[in-house]
């Protein structure tokens, strides 16, 4: 007996250590608003998965007395593919289609990614980081700097940057990117924001609008669920039951004006909201939501030759309803 309950104890240890882990991270703060930001580690950090870049994970950001991010998902594991917070990105892959089994290809954000043998490529699923570059990251008072270093995976070599910051004197969250090509191979791909906002940490259901530029069209994959179209916005006939979600593959609608990249999310019972804008035209918009997010995913296509950099910024600017310009 006391060999069971020494075990059980050092199992509970463990399993209290893995919980209570102290993942690397950085605070920032403009005083206006505050965040919290994970920060890359191949080993320790929270987010180790082959989805989305790892660098601006979000667990937190408060602003008035009112919470925008937190965590979404039912079950936590590094290197799950969703298992990720906050206003993050996926670029999706470069080089799968030409790598032979065992080869490497590339994902923008987490590097050189090794080609099993299978059908096609799993955007949802975990692969074994050869090439992981080298991240380095430069924090300050009210920003962090993330830069993102890989040479020769399947030809493509890049510097990725991203600046998280938190712009003085405005309640604004800034996501400025630049990816300068450093290889021989032009890099054609896509990025989106997934947009993981959880406001307040309401459910999602009829306090939940999310507002669009143009007249949305599009059809959902459960037609019979609660979310409808009202014209520009998305609203909810009821909350969403656990395990239920939602979603429209593409909306249409949209234009090559990149004045249609501008969307709200907006909770009128706690009456906190959020604008998301960016400089670039959208290419094609998903929209997704389940029991705890509600996420507008604007695409955007990068077209970097080598030798050339491509930017972008987005803008995330927080608002309460009743100040609302």
């Amino acid at each position: 007996m006391k060999r069971i309950t020494a075990i059980s104890v050092l199992i509970c240890f463990s399993m209290l250590s893995i919980s209570a882990q102290d993942f690397p991270k950085a605070d920032i703060s403009n005083g206006i608003i505050k965040a919290k930001l994970y920060l890359p580690d191949n080993d320790k950090g929270y987010y180790q998965g082959t989805r989305f870049d790892w660098s601006g994970v979000m667990p937190e950001l408060e602003y008035k007395g009112h919470s925008f991010f937190a965590k979404w998902f039912n079950n936590y594991n590094p290197k799950t593919h969703d298992a990720i917070l906050g206003p993050v990105e996926e670029f999706f892959e470069l080089g799968y289609d030409k790598a032979k089994i065992g080869e490497e290809f590339l994902r923008i954000g987490i590097g050189g990614l090794k080609k099993p043998e299978e059908k096609s490529f799993d955007r949802f699923g975990f692969y074994e980081i050869i090439n992981p570059g080298k991240w380095e990251v430069k924090k300050a008072a009210d920003r962090v700097t993330f830069t993102h270093t890989l040479e020769n995976v399947s030809g493509y070599s890049y510097i990725y940057t991203k600046t998280v910051l938190l712009k003085e004197g405005e309640p604004k969250l800034v996501l400025q990117h630049s990816l300068k090509n450093t290889g021989k191979q032009s890099i054609e791909t896509v990025a989106y924001n997934h947009n993981f906002f959880v406001i307040d940490n309401q459910p999602i259901g009829p306090e939940i609008v999310i507002k669009f530029p143009f007249n949305i069209i599009g059809k959902w994959s459960n037609p019979d669920g609660p979310s409808v179209i009202d014209g520009k916005n998305i609203k909810y006939t009821r909350a969403l039951t656990s395990r239920e979600s939602v979603m429209i593959s593409d909306v249409k609608g949209h234009s090559n004006s990149v004045s249609d990249y501008d969307f709200r999310i907006e909770n009128i019972k706690t009456g906190a909201g959020v604008r998301i804008t960016c400089d670039r035209p959208i290419s094609k918009i998903v929209f997704w939501s389940n029991p705890m997010t509600s996420c507008p995913e604007p695409y955007i296509d990068i077209n970097v030759k080598p030798g050339e950099e491509f930017t972008w910024e987005i803008n995330y600017d927080f608002y309460t309803i009743s100040s609302q310009k």
